[in-house]
């Protein structure tokens, strides 16, 4: 799949975007395997710290992910299948605060990771090149279908960074 064309995504979303490096289906696949592999090796104890007040915690952040790629393959799936109907915006505060991730193990999150992004993947194999080029409005904004699997992969890799940097600069 070729690149993506800046007048397919709105700009906010670059910061995603320009993570994924190579063919998106070669990063959305090996992320099946590398995310949960990097979640198992957070030390014991580490899922529930938050770097700052008012900071989500890994477990969260996870939870996030995983909403946060439902609610984009939907959308992907709205205007692949030429659903012109305008998609509205959501809150992801509100999302993370009315989840109760924190009661929930990391290797559960991990699990559902694995099982949403392998369905997924179905999903995005399934579309031909017409339909990854069909666009929608989704927060008021012009999107292609291809531009939601460079976010979701994108996303990802951006969260997993913070992860890093923020949360186990000194661990990993």
């Amino acid at each position: 799949m070729s690149q993506l064309k800046s007048d397919e995504f709105p700009a906010y979303y670059a910061t995603y975007i320009d993570t994924v490096l190579g063919d998106v289906m070669h990063v959305l696949n090996e992320q099946i395997t590398s995310f949960p592999a990097f979640l198992e090796a957070i030390p014991a104890g580490k899922s529930e710290y938050a770097y700052a007040e008012g900071k989500w915690t890994i477990k969260e952040i996870v939870g996030h992910l995983i909403d946060t790629e439902r609610i984009m393959a939907y959308r992907a799936l709205r205007f692949a299948r030429n659903d012109t109907k305008a998609l509205p915006g959501f809150e992801q505060e509100d999302y993370v605060l009315n989840a109760r991730f924190k009661e929930r193990n990391l290797a559960s999150l991990a699990e559902e990771f694995v099982l949403l992004r392998k369905s997924n993947m179905a999903l995005f194999n399934s579309f031909n090149d017409i339909e990854l080029n069909r666009k929608g409005l989704a927060s008021d904004r012009l999107i292609s279908v291809r531009a939601f699997l460079y976010i979701v992969a994108g996303h990802l890799n951006h969260h997993k960074n913070i992860i890093k940097e923020r949360y186990l600069e000194t661990v990993l």
